[in-house]
């Protein structure tokens, strides 16, 4: 099989152009591209743009055409298609300003010219592995744009080998459990235990310790691994990564690092004044992209190479200032024979003083875009609105059209695919309910700790974290909850990729979400056509790490003072050693501006005055009057909110049907019930289910809470105009309490007996 790298970087112009155009065309507004496209000069998205890229697709299609004619012909051997500075390997190469390195890559700067060059393939079927060093909040949601622009592109089986700390592992492990792609492998290895590997290193990079790392990874990963890309996560793919992957095929002799030339003038040391950087051979190599030999690079001894050379140039030098980088490039210059050097696309560097515009004259050029300035989308740079769109495009687009399966390759048996095929198999498709069967069993690809989070609970064992959930409609409650609740916090969000990023600029663009620390918010990613409330309680419930969880809703603000009152209601009732729940009583006003009761006298004075009501929840559908609502007296109705009134200490109130209170409980509860989603029963059944374990529901006297007025959901809309959705609300409530029935045996009687009497 020949490999053509003027031919595929034809077709490379053709998908890239037309996938970026596409793929941002529902959630981006077109920037210009004038540097890099050829049409540069039509109206974006007027009929001129359309018609330039027309004749470009026609003008590719011929050229193709002529390719796959000369293609047909007899080939030349590979010695005579290169030019004779070709013919001498890699130690006759020469550093040019273009940093490009070798024929190969000159070639590529100046449109790839037109000889073929023959290349072995990459099987179809093989597995490339790629390492990932990735620690920390940020990194972990950085790298994930790396993973997708990756999966887009890619036509094997990966292995994706991540050294990560704790909190990266906890995340990304999550995240590729529910992701579910198919023929991707994720295996996790502990930085901590590589600490002491690199730590007497002085670094003054912003990476820290973890931007040394790269250098012990044939000491990390496993043995029997041959070759390995290694990647940093600002890292972005433009094409399939195993055209990377097929060019360890090229390494010759001793060659065990394929690098791309530094594309900046930091090692020639002339960027200011007593610039020192460390040793290199002519420009440097850039470490964002690597391609490692591990085989023979443990055969060479690596290990004691890398730290040989580390010591003696710490001797005078101090300190790194660019990591492994400055390690790397000490150790080449004292045996360049080491170094494949890539074309310069495999690492388009997009630093301040980047020089990567030699290396690209077309979009057919670029490869690999690495933003590597610690001011990443921020930096200053001739093309940067072109690359800033192609990123973009990755960092939104759905991360769950990547679940497709590999064309002609079994994937390794994935047993949590398997099991939920088959469940979803045995799901009758004819039952008019079966939209609500399949949600209870739909795997929500999600991201946990989306944004930094910092807290431990108080060593008295009395801590308690707010629950609660909501979708971009809601993002606007976030900031008064904050006010009013100064506690910690787990909130599951339910978005879709570029609503996440809709959320993360709020959120770091507001000054009162970005001083708390104590935040968690977990992505839930959109799937499916119910909004799955009872999934974002668990995953909201699971990552709390505190002793106590106080289960709310968005639309709910708490009262000033409630956190530090629920920590003092624990002790005084012995929460620890007993089975309560205890029941904050709530209100409702229809103000969109109220102005916040501080205590109970003046929240009672408002009850008088009719600015808060008593709470009835959600209005319900009466069909026979379209226009007019009943409201759902049961949900609070057991609080005796006439008792509460007049009450100085907690009272003890028994479950009666239908009842839905806000309550704190302690962190091992049950969880909800999956098969309720949209809008009914989702809280009443978790209510019923605390009741059935016996817990006692315990009101406390000064507690208060008040809900917000909002615009109806879009489920409570399908709810009250959509007579299947009752039908199947009901159908699923009578499932539940049956299976209550066999659960608790006689003691759960009640619940069926309660709801024919309702």
């Amino acid at each position: 099989w020949v490999y053509c790298s003027c031919f595929k970087a034809l077709n490379d112009f053709l998908i890239s152009f037309i996938t970026v155009k596409s793929l941002s065309a529902e959630s981006l507004q077109p920037l210009p591209l004038s540097p890099l496209e050829a049409q540069s000069s039509t109206p974006p998205g007027g009929a001129g743009e359309r018609q330039a890229l027309e004749l470009r697709v026609r003008a590719v299609e011929e050229e193709n055409r002529a390719l796959r004619r000369e293609l047909s012909r007899p080939p030349r051997s590979p010695a005579a298609r290169l030019p004779a500075a070709g013919r001498h390997g890699n130690h006759s190469r020469t550093h040019s300003e273009e940093g490009t390195g070798d024929n190969e890559g000159q070639k590529a700067a100046a449109g790839n010219g037109s000889d073929c060059v023959q290349q072995p393939a990459v099987d179809k079927c093989e597995t490339i592995h790629v390492a990932i060093v990735c620690a920390g909040y940020n990194a972990s949601r950085d790298v994930v744009t790396l993973v997708k622009s990756v999966l887009f592109h890619r036509r094997n089986p990966l292995h994706f080998h991540f050294i990560t700390d704790a909190i990266a592992q906890q995340i990304l492990s999550s995240l590729f459990h529910t992701w579910m792609v198919p023929a991707v492998r994720v295996d996790f290895y502990d930085a901590d235990e590589l600490k002491s590997e690199v730590s007497w290193i002085p670094n003054k990079h912003y990476s820290g310790i973890y931007g040394l790392m790269k250098l012990v990874l044939t000491k990390t990963l496993p043995s029997d691994l041959h070759r390995v890309i290694v990647l940093d996560t600002d890292i972005t793919f433009a094409t399939d990564i195993a055209e990377l992957w097929a060019v360890f095929h090229k390494f010759k002799g001793q060659q065990v690092l394929g690098l791309v030339e530094n594309q900046s003038d930091w090692y020639l040391g002339n960027l200011w004044k007593n610039h020192r950087p460390w040793p290199a051979l002519g420009r440097g190599f850039n470490t964002g992209v690597i391609l490692l030999l591990l085989d023979r690079l443990r055969k060479l001894r690596w290990e004691q190479m890398w730290r040989l050379t580390a010591e003696r140039e710490l001797m005078s030098m101090l300190s790194t200032s660019l990591a492994d980088q400055d390690i790397f490039n000490a150790v080449i210059k004292q045996n360049p024979f080491l170094v494949h050097q890539l074309p310069c696309f495999w690492n388009v560097q997009l630093s301040d003083h980047t020089r990567s515009e030699k290396c690209y004259k077309d979009v057919s050029d670029l490869k690999v875009i690495h933003w590597n300035s610690p001011k990443k989308l921020r930096v200053k740079n001739k093309h940067v609105e072109f690359f800033r769109n192609l990123y973009l495009t990755f960092l939104e687009y759905d991360g769950n059209l990547l679940r497709r399966e590999l064309f002609g390759c079994p994937s390794e048996a994935d047993h949590n695919s398997e099991n939920l095929q088959k469940t979803l198999s045995e799901l009758d498709e004819d039952d008019p309910c079966y939209e609500f069967r399949r949600e209870r069993f739909t795997v929500h690809r999600t991201h946990l700790y989306f944004l930094h989070y910092e807290y431990e609970p108080s060593s008295d064992n009395t801590d308690v974290t707010l629950v609660a959930q909501l979708s971009m409609d809601r993002l606007q409650m976030l900031e008064a909850i904050c006010k009013h609740w100064e506690g910690p916090v787990s909130l599951a969000l339910y978005l879709s990729d570029a609503e996440a990023q809709q959320f993360l600029r709020y959120a770091q663009g507001s000054e009162v979400l970005m001083s708390r620390g104590n935040v968690g918010y977990h992505i839930v990613y959109k799937e499916g056509q119910f909004y799955p409330v009872n999934l974002l309680r668990n995953v909201a419930m699971r990552q709390v790490n505190t002793p106590y969880m106080f289960l709310s809703d968005i639309d709910f603000l708490p009262m000033y003072g409630l956190y530090e009152y629920l920590r003092k209601s624990v002790v005084q009732l012995d929460m620890s050693n007993t089975k309560k729940a205890l029941v904050v009583p709530a209100f409702e006003t229809l103000r969109y501006r109220l102005s916040y009761p501080k205590s109970k006298a003046e929240l009672l004075s408002q009850l008088d005055m009719g600015t808060v009501l008593y709470t009835h929840t959600h209005p319900v559908f009466t069909p026979l009057s379209p226009h007019r609502y009943h409201v759902w007296t049961k949900g609070h109705a057991p609080t005796n909110f006439a008792k509460w009134r007049t009450a100085t200490t907690p009272y003890r109130v028994q479950w009666e049907a239908d009842f839905e209170p806000y309550v704190m409980v302690r962190r091992d509860s049950p969880e909800y019930d999956r098969r309720f989603v949209g809008f009914g029963w989702n809280k009443v059944a978790h209510i019923m289910e605390l009741d059935a374990q016996e817990y006692e529901f315990v009101v406390l006297p000064n507690a208060y809470m008040i809900h917000m007025p909002h615009a109806p959901s879009f489920d409570i809309t399908k709810f009250r105009s959509n007579k299947q959705y009752r039908v199947c609300l009901k159908t699923l409530k009578e499932e539940f309490q049956q299976n209550m029935s066999r659960r608790y045996g006689f003691a759960a009687l009640k619940y069926m007996t309660a709801e024919n009497n309702s």
